[in-house]
């Protein structure tokens, strides 16, 4: 586990892991870290947009565009979360308890984006670029190969199409959430088979996700 860096101001911190839902279940005046989160979201794609234009120079915006949402999807930050243990930090309602809250990937991708939000507000942009470098940053070289920055779907599309003449079929099979804070689960099927499920923020995100689990299954990742 990678050392947090220590906060000045403490309730700052705490907050970052305060889901919305424990505050049905308390009587302490305190907020959510649904803010923190929508300010932590704009700064890890600024920082990360910032590190790969630097280090990618031979790159072109669209390798950049594909790197860049790799390394910032929500199941590449949950991964990041799960890696710091911020499942343990989280203050969540029973119910969240019981439905394994602190293992929920867009839960924890959303609690890594408010912990950056408030470490930000906290010490600054040059504090917020070291620690994301060193828990997010490192890898980027990972994904940089040519293979892994080719767009799934794109190559799911070439070889379901040269299989089977056809294209696969995304369709979206549920919602949840509020109307400004969606989260989408979408399935990829080949003639009416289920091949893949994803889930993400948005349809293409959730796409996306389903079509690397079905490279999965046809052995092949993307």
């Amino acid at each position: 586990m990678t050392n947090l860096p220590k906060f000045k101001n403490k309730k700052l911190f705490e907050q970052a892991f305060i889901h919305r839902s424990y505050l049905n279940e308390t009587k302490e005046r305190i907020s959510s870290n649904e803010r923190l989160e929508f300010l932590g979201d704009s700064i890890v794609s600024f920082v990360v947009s910032k590190y790969l234009y630097a280090e990618y120079a031979n790159f072109d915006e669209g390798s950049l565009t594909n790197l860049r949402s790799l390394l910032v999807n929500t199941k590449a930050l949950a991964q990041v979360a799960r890696e710091l243990n911020f499942g343990k930090l989280l203050k969540l309602s029973r119910g969240e308890e019981e439905s394994k809250g602190r293992e929920n990937t867009s839960l924890l991708a959303d609690c890594f984006e408010a912990f950056i939000g408030a470490l930000f507000i906290d010490q600054g942009i040059e504090k917020v670029s070291d620690f994301i470098t060193r828990v997010l940053l490192s890898k980027a070289q990972t994904y940089s190969s040519k293979k892994a920055l080719k767009d799934t779907k794109s190559l799911l599309q070439e070889i379901i199409q040269a299989k089977k003449q056809i294209s696969p079929l995304y369709k979206v099979v549920k919602e949840e959430g509020p109307a400004h804070k969606k989260t989408f689960t979408v399935g990829v099927f080949v003639d009416d088979v289920l091949f893949g499920k994803g889930k993400g923020k948005s349809k293409q995100e959730a796409e996306k996700d389903a079509a690397e689990q079905a490279l999965s299954v046809l052995n092949l990742k993307a």
